[in-house]
């Protein structure tokens, strides 16, 4: 099969590879996947970098220790091990696997769902990590209620575009704040209120909200904290950082301020779990949910793929294709 390999940290285009490899065989407790579409998240080019450079302790410190990339993928079951009872060959499948980037790749019985039939295999590849991640940092980290004021800053990523959505089928009054040329995109999304932070910061702004997720981390705490409500709540996910900590000094600082403030801070570190991949299932399942796709890649275009979702223009998604 092809795959997509590294043996050493650096650029996307110089250390990726588009390589045959011999087709894996599923575990006992896992899926063997033809995959039909794959998705590109940020993680993916900071393995490939190997940043930040503190968690090179995590992922290899020389060389990466796992050669395999990509993680959120859409497909059909090809195998299953023996004590796999939930799927069977043919079944078509969506959620986490390791090395997404491949014609076939293996995924435990625990981390995928069955994907509805309505739902294209490039939207459900588009899900996974985003959509949890959005999903986790509004119900269980923001605590979000019908009537709220959402604002997501980022609101035209990955991330950010599943955030919009998901707080509107939650029942928030959503501010999506992004670029000029993503504000007809945001508030296709259902966003209420869209603000060009080109033209407007939202910080120095008379609104006040009950919920801030940001995925940008561009402003001071001080700052987002100035118009969030008295009891307001204000999650980091992700975020800008230096190449050796990465976003690790914010999140030092979210843990120091928070026990001296009433307004909840917190940092959104996620973890995928099959009730919130069904949960995604049936937003999209129902329209509710609509994954954004902002390019397509080849197999064999991966190294561009990665490099494009580094530069941190991506509407939505990129999707990559076996």
């Amino acid at each position: 099969m092809r795959a997509i390999t590294y043996s050493r940290f650096g650029a996307p285009e110089e250390v990726l590879r588009c390589e045959e490899r011999p087709q894996p065989t599923p575990g006992d407790d896992e899926l063997l996947i033809a995959v039909r579409a794959a998705a590109v998240n940020p993680l993916d080019w900071h393995f490939v970098r190997g940043t930040p450079y503190l968690a090179r302790m995590a992922f290899g410190l020389r060389q990466p220790r796992n050669p395999w990339l990509g993680v959120d993928a859409a497909g059909v079951v090809e195998a299953v091990g023996r004590n796999v009872t939930a799927f069977q060959p043919g079944d078509e499948v969506f959620g986490n696997c390791r090395g997404a980037f491949a014609e076939y790749a293996l995924s435990k019985e625990s981390a995928v769902v069955g994907k509805p039939a309505s739902v294209a295999f490039e939207q459900a590849a588009a899900a996974p990590v985003a959509g949890y991640t959005a999903l986790q940092a509004l119900r269980h980290r923001g605590s979000i209620q019908p009537g709220q004021r959402v604002l997501v800053n980022g609101a035209a990523g990955g991330v950010g575009t599943f955030a919009v959505q998901i707080a509107k089928s939650f029942g928030a009054e959503v501010t999506g704040v992004c670029s000029t040329r993503n504000v007809d995109l945001v508030r296709s999304l259902g966003a209420d209120r869209v603000v060009d932070y080109s033209a407007e910061d939202f910080t120095r702004d008379a609104a006040r909200y009950d919920l801030i997720l940001d995925c940008i981390g561009n402003h001071s705490l001080a700052d987002c904290r100035r118009v969030l409500q008295p009891s307001g709540r204000y999650v980091q996910v992700g975020g800008q950082g230096s190449a050796w900590l990465g976003p690790f000094p914010r999140a030092i600082a979210i843990l120091l301020l928070s026990p001296f403030v009433k307004q909840p801070l917190a940092l959104m570190l996620a973890k995928g779990t099959r009730d919130d991949l069904i949960a995604l299932r049936d937003l999209m399942a129902a329209g509710t949910v609509k994954p954004v796709i902002d390019r397509r890649y080849a197999l064999r275009e991966v190294p561009a793929a990665v490099a494009y979702v580094e530069a941190g223009h991506a509407r939505g998604k990129v999707i990559v294709t076996p």
